[in-house]
């Protein structure tokens, strides 16, 4: 089997050698700058199971080049599928210098019980003034700085391969090897890594196996060979090839299609050193439906590969992670492989993120199901509560007809109270329930409207919500425990012990072993009515101190500062009955508490 890194385009001390696999060709050959793009003075040879190569002494990196491919009297002209760099989408490859990374010394990606994600878009997130076209990877380096001082400590990136254009999501790979041209080199982007890692954030791509192209893909057709007139040696060739994004499904049953993808898995560890892959979409790479329990429908050969790659990634990097995006509720995705799971490490968690929004989001309070609440607090995929990321804002749930939870909360006025309120509440649960805790790029400081590619952030909102942009980071610290006094927010313990659907009020306790700052109650209010003197059972008699009130004027001047800084708890003569306290808690508001450790 041959490694990534004897395919391509491979610089040597002297000249490269160039390797692709095109097994129904009749001859190929590489042309380039290197040879005044003559058609035939570089022939390759031919090699078992389809692969040509050659070694080319005047080739070197910098220089552009392509593939010419006849097959039965065409001719294709045809872009390196493991081209690092190229021009642009349609454009030639570039020779470029590979370099494995050595193992990082100093540097360790979160536990997944510590960690919290801020997932970017790189061609809206670090647009400075009034520049033209997309954003950077130079620009997003500027901004590192910033989220460290968020508490942020990995990043999320939305997908880095060359698309079509200079707008995109990034969920349209033409080139899944190369880095998209608008936003910089291999060399800027594995110096985004190397400043993320030195600030102490970890760093996870995002990629996209379910589907290639649909646009501007050279690998249709590739070697001019195809069934039914569908894309060719890398792709189904028939039902299985649909996908709501086109008929570019890879084949998953096809060795060196396999190879390539994990290929690319590997390489953004071994040649960015980044920590983690976040995989777009595995439900249709398991099922050409992206459906549960719908075995004729099945992509078996998909679900080996997903199993087959992350166990290689672990076993090249014993601390890496992946994340899958599924949203079936499929607890199969997380667990191990020793159990016939997937292996990812976590999955995005739909029954989270969809049913808060839900009760963020409806104008009546009389229809917040807090039941439902309790359930998407209360929910796990298989024995790890950290097998789940959890969020209220991605870049799926602010576009595709839906907004900012600011904006769907009171549309066009994004910044009133009732949006400032809801949407924070929200971020309240998002850091104080079981799961790894997520936010999307602005939702710290109250970004509205909907996510698109040619909208960058509006920075200046950063200063104008001073405020807000303070509740996160102070939810971040507690989150973590960086002071001490919350590590049950680390924990795996859960116990939503209160539920009331007429008060709308919902109280929940988060542990690890519990004890005094381990221990962490979250009361929350989804209505809005004020309740003073609210009777509500607590894990231990004694002082409880309120580390958090999302109602605190440091927040934001219209919010009330109504409630307690400190809660005394206290055991009622009657027997059997645990701890309560009385509790004041503003509308749409909720406190974080916790017992300081007395011995």
């Amino acid at each position: 089997m041959r490694s990534s890194i004897q395919k391509g385009a491979i610089p040597a001390k002297e000249g490269t050698r160039f390797t692709v696999w095109a097994p129904h060709a009749d001859d190929v050959f590489v042309i380039g700058t290197f040879n005044n793009w003559e058609k035939a003075k570089h022939r390759m040879n031919r090699e078992p199971d389809g692969w040509w190569s050659i070694d080319v002494p005047e080739a070197g990196p910098g220089d552009e080049y392509l593939y010419r491919i006849i097959n039965a009297g065409d001719e294709y002209l045809r872009i390196d599928p493991y081209a690092r760099q190229v021009i642009n989408s349609v454009g030639n490859a570039i020779i470029s210098k590979l370099d494995l990374l050595e193992e990082e010394e100093g540097f360790n990606p979160p536990a997944l019980n510590e960690m919290v994600i801020y997932e970017l878009h790189i061609g809206t997130f670090g647009k400075q003034g009034g520049e033209p076209g997309p954003s950077d990877i130079d620009g997003a380096i500027e901004r590192l700085a910033y989220l460290k001082e968020l508490g942020i400590n990995a990043v999320e990136i939305m997908p880095l391969a060359e698309f079509a254009g200079g707008y995109s999501w990034g969920y349209n790979p033409a080139h899944i090897f190369a880095i998209e041209s608008d936003y910089g080199s291999l060399h800027t982007f594995k110096e985004f890594v190397t400043e993320a890692h030195r600030l102490g954030i970890a760093v996870i791509v995002d990629v996209v196996y379910n589907h290639f192209g649909p646009s501007d893909l050279d690998l249709w057709q590739f070697d001019g060979w195809s069934e039914n007139d569908q894309g060719g040696i890398y792709f189904y060739n028939d039902w299985r090839s649909t996908t709501p994004w086109g008929e570019t499904r890879p084949d998953y049953g096809c060795k060196e299609v396999r190879e390539y993808i994990r290929d690319n898995a590997l390489m953004w560890f071994q040649e960015y050193g980044v920590d983690g892959l976040r995989w777009d979409m595995t439900a249709f790479i398991r099922n050409v439906h992206g459906r549960n329990d719908d075995s004729e429908s099945d992509l078996p050969d998909g679900w080996s590969l997903m199993q087959w790659v992350n166990e290689e990634l672990r076993k090249y990097k014993p601390r890496s992670f992946t994340i899958a995006e599924d949203l079936q509720d499929n607890s199969s995705l997380t667990r191990g492989q020793e159990d016939g799971g997937a292996g990812f490490s976590a999955q995005w968690a739909a029954p989270f993120v969809h049913t808060v929004r839900q009760a963020l989001t409806g104008a009546e309070d009389a229809h917040r199901d807090m039941e439902a609440v309790s359930n998407a607090i209360l929910h796990r995929y298989y024995l790890n509560a950290f097998e789940r990321v959890i969020y209220t804002e991605s870049h799926d749930e602010v576009a595709n007809g839906q907004a900012r939870i600011p904006e769907e909360v009171d549309p066009g006025k994004a910044s009133s109270w009732a949006a400032k309120k809801k949407s924070t509440l929200g971020a309240v649960l998002v850091f104080t329930a079981p799961g790894i805790p997520m936010i999307f790029q602005g939702q710290e400081f109250l970004e509205d409207d909907w996510f698109h590619d040619q909208d960058p952030i509006d920075w200046t909102k950063k200063d104008h919500f001073a405020g807000i942009l303070q509740l996160y980071k102070d939810l971040i610290n507690l989150r973590l425990n960086r002071g001490g006094r919350t590590k049950g927010l680390t924990g795996q313990e859960v116990d939503v012990y209160h539920l009331n659907q007429e008060t709308k009020i919902i109280a929940w306790h988060r542990w690890e072993s519990g004890g005094p700052t381990d221990s962490v109650v979250v009361v929350a209010n989804f209505s809005a009515q004020r309740y003073e003197d609210y009777l509500i059972d607590l894990p231990a008699a004694g002082e409880w101190i309120v580390r958090f009130n999302s109602d605190a004027k440091i927040y934001d001047k219209e919010f009330g500062d109504i409630g307690n800084s400190v809660i005394y708890a206290e055991v009622p003569d009657k027997e059997g009955l645990p701890a309560q306290a009385e509790v004041s808690v503003a509308p749409y508001s909720a406190l974080i508490l916790s017992q300081e450790n007395m011995s």
